[in-house]
């Protein structure tokens, strides 16, 4: 590591020279602590005694080298402030820690895992002309051991890493999604915060194994050809004194005053304007990447580094974006293929183009707007429907500024708001023809897609991070019906060029937003493969003698109808009708219902 480097910002390789590394003569352990007065390791191989550590380059970084710590052991730093007093903190560049509720760093060795995805990797791209059909997990929540196969050490009957990628896997090929997203693994001491009140920035979760089970997640989805983007957390950390907070016995990485010190949420806020915490956070952002062969990082919270405390009448924060800009840039630099997106609920321009371009340097960013517009229609009575009609084509009006993801993520599914099924109007029974409409709403819509654990299975229970999802709902015949429902229009997405030139304004047109009495919508999708047609009706009445004009000389196919018996519909299948009559596609529509449609090229 470039100690100037990493003094003004431009680490991203600081994990190489910090933490535990290994060598012949013993494992080296070095801490960056320039305010701390002494620094001593104690572990399982001191007896939890004081191990004085030497002061090496400039005064500011401490190490020690102890051939008695071995793989596997827990360690901590003693860290002497000015006034002699002193604070066991856990490893800020430690490769992994203990279980909860423990707090000590642990020795690990992760640079002789070897990966076999090479061919993966290879022929890796960040997707923009690509499907992107983003399965979002929570590791501890997505599925548990049953009650007699866990150990008595174990009551929340976690799978490893390992062992929940062979499950994972099946599934998510099963169901047509082809990356999986995972919320942070980063280690974190509190279930309930989903891990986004990080500790062990550098550690992931032991809640779910070791590093090199999480390495071998990584591997065999890759051999699946299933993509892994991770959750990364750059905007606050957790305030927990055994980690980052005071290090070194001063505020080393947060804001020194209160206003700034603590955000929304409760936790404590990065000072991107110092060099060495730029270091520390793009060198952990490279290291996912880099180490774990992740194919991309979520980023949360963006609005917070744009603005300061999130509120755009505070003004930029013009450091941070700076630092957001450079971190960016230096990421795509070493991983031109990795896919960065943006959290993002702020309007901030040019989030997605290139930093050469002026802007932020994502590939992608969540649309907010979208999510929330369209839920908020589904969630109006039908007879307001016509009121609310353009609440559903808002959205292509600003499309085309950034490249957007599509999300119905966990935060839509949690504290009252409902799960996705639920937010729909009406009773039980009229829920799921309407989440089947909604559903095929969003895949025929531009954007890439990202959908919650539980949305596939149409879960009526929001999420709880302490039990695993509703699987026994699959007995009943209307849950059953909507998750093939899922799979069939999940894999008719995959398999459509149509559907996946999101950000070319010549693939997509409306052929019907004009419609609110009606509150029907029919959207193409074009490409040389053929076309997609997708017409859906929001109302709660059938509207016979529907008509839209889609040129004359093509072959049809209707490739899917909600409204089949075999999702719990009322057409029954194989019967659906429609006309094709000189230039124009003629059918009724029933209440709730989508019809999706290829249009191909007659040939002469």
């Amino acid at each position: 590591m470039d100690i100037y480097g990493f003094y003004k910002g431009e680490a991203f390789n600081a994990y190489e020279y910090l933490g535990v590394h290994y060598s012949k003569k013993g494992n080296v352990f070095r801490t960056y602590a320039p305010n701390a007065s002494a620094v001593s390791l104690i572990g399982d191989f001191s007896d939890w005694k004081d191990i004085p550590m030497k002061k090496v380059e400039d005064g500011r970084f401490y190490e020690v080298t102890c051939p008695e710590a071995k793989e596997g052991m827990r360690y901590k730093y003693r860290i002497y402030d000015r006034k002699g007093n002193f604070i066991d903190h856990c490893d800020p560049y430690g490769y992994s820690m203990e279980v909860r509720p423990g707090t000590c760093s642990v020795i690990r060795r992760i640079d002789d895992y070897k990966f076999h995805d090479f061919k993966w990797l290879n022929r890796r791209t960040d997707c923009k002309d690509k499907p992107v059909n983003i399965y979002e997990v929570h590791l501890g929540s997505w599925r548990r051991k049953p009650e007699n196969q866990r150990d008595t050490e174990d009551a929340n009957g976690w799978y490893d890493y390992s062992e929940i990628a062979d499950m994972l896997i099946d599934y998510v090929k099963e169901y047509g999604y082809n990356f999986i997203e995972l919320m942070p693994v980063s280690e974190h001491p509190s279930d309930e915060s989903w891990g986004y009140q990080i500790t062990g920035f550098f550690a992931p979760s032991s809640r779910y194994g070791t590093p090199k089970q999480l390495m071998e997640f990584v591997d065999k989805c890759h051999k699946h050809g299933i993509g892994v983007i991770v959750d990364f957390v750059p905007v606050h950390f957790a305030v927990d004194h055994y980690a980052l907070t005071e290090y070194d016995g001063t505020h080393l990485y947060e804001f020194p005053d209160n206003d700034m010190g603590y955000n929304e949420w409760g936790s404590r806020n990065f000072m991107h304007s110092k060099g060495e915490v730029r270091s520390f956070l793009q060198s952990c952002a490279n290291y996912w990447l880099e180490m774990y062969h992740f194919d991309g990082l979520r980023m949360d919270a963006i609005r917070n580094i744009i603005y300061w405390q999130g509120n755009e009448h505070r003004g930029e924060n013009r450091t941070a974006i700076e630092f957001l800009k450079n971190m960016n840039n230096g990421l795509k630099l070493r991983h031109p293929s990795a896919i960065l997106s943006a959290e993002d609920s702020s309007a901030y321009p040019c989030v997605t183009k290139s930093v050469e371009e002026g802007g932020l340097g994502f590939d992608y960013k969540w649309c907010l707007g979208w999510m929330h517009d369209s839920l908020e229609y589904m969630q109006c009575p039908p007879m307001y429907r016509t009121n609310d009609y353009h609440k559903m084509t808002f959205c292509m009006l600003y499309f085309y500024n950034e490249r957007f993801i599509l999300p119905l993520s966990h935060d839509e599914v949690v504290h009252g708001k409902a799960t996705i099924t639920q937010k729909m109007h009406g009773d039980y029974d009229d829920k799921f023809p309407q989440s089947r409409a909604f559903y095929m709403f969003m895949m025929s819509h531009p954007g890439k897609k990202l959908n919650f654990m539980g949305n596939e299975i149409g879960q009526l229970r929001e999420w709880d991070e302490k039990r695993e999802q509703d699987w026994d709902m699959l007995k009943y015949p209307v849950h059953d019906s909507f998750h093939e429902y899922i799979k069939k229009l999940n894999k008719i997405y995959l398999k459509y060029t149509a559907l996946h030139y999101d950000y070319d304004p010549t693939n997509f047109m409306w052929e019907d937003c004009n419609s609110p009495d009606r509150c029907v919508y029919a959207i193409r999708r074009k490409s040389a493969d053929g076309d997609i047609l997708t017409v859906i009706n929001f109302s709660d009445w059938n509207q016979p003698d529907y008509t839209v004009t889609v040129g004359e000389g093509y072959n049809i196919t209707l490739l899917l109808d909600s409204d089949n018996q075999i999702y719990s519909g009322d057409t029954p299948d194989g019967q659906t009708e429609y006309k094709y009559v000189k230039d124009r596609l003629n059918m009724d529509i029933p209440r709730y219902s989508g019809r999706m449609f290829l249009l191909r090229i007659k040939k002469k």
